[in-house]
């Protein structure tokens, strides 16, 4: 029987920033709670991105300068959509290459051969 584990929230904030950038490098621009259910679909479920933890990241990237805002409105609601600056194309990259470098030398560290079984 497959028992889906959710990862720690220790671990989805330290990859956060990487997960938002990279998944706005794909799709182009989405709005917040477009991004939550994306990363939950993606993940089987593993990885539950919370409104409080996703705002603040975006936020923050938003203030240095990778990402942009547009408001678009539907209806008497708006919605704020999010996409990547040039710069935030770039951070992206170097974020993903640098986990994918961590993940590596996480293998090596643990001395985890061929990959990781589910329990």
């Amino acid at each position: 029987m497959y028992i889906c584990h959710m990862y720690s929230s220790e671990l989805i904030k330290g990859t956060l920033k990487t997960i938002v950038l990279n998944l706005l490098k794909e799709q182009g621009r989405m709005y917040g709670y477009e991004i939550t259910q994306r990363v939950k679909e993606l993940t089987d479920e593993k990885i539950q991105i919370t409104e409080g933890a996703l705002y603040p990241t975006l936020h923050s990237l938003e203030k240095q300068g990778q990402l942009k805002t547009e408001k678009e409105y539907i209806g008497k609601r708006v919605r704020k959509y999010y996409s990547l600056t040039e710069e935030g194309k770039v951070m992206a990259d170097e974020r993903v290459n640098e986990f994918a470098d961590f993940i590596n030398t996480m293998k090596f560290l643990l001395d985890l051969k061929g990959g990781i079984n589910n329990a």
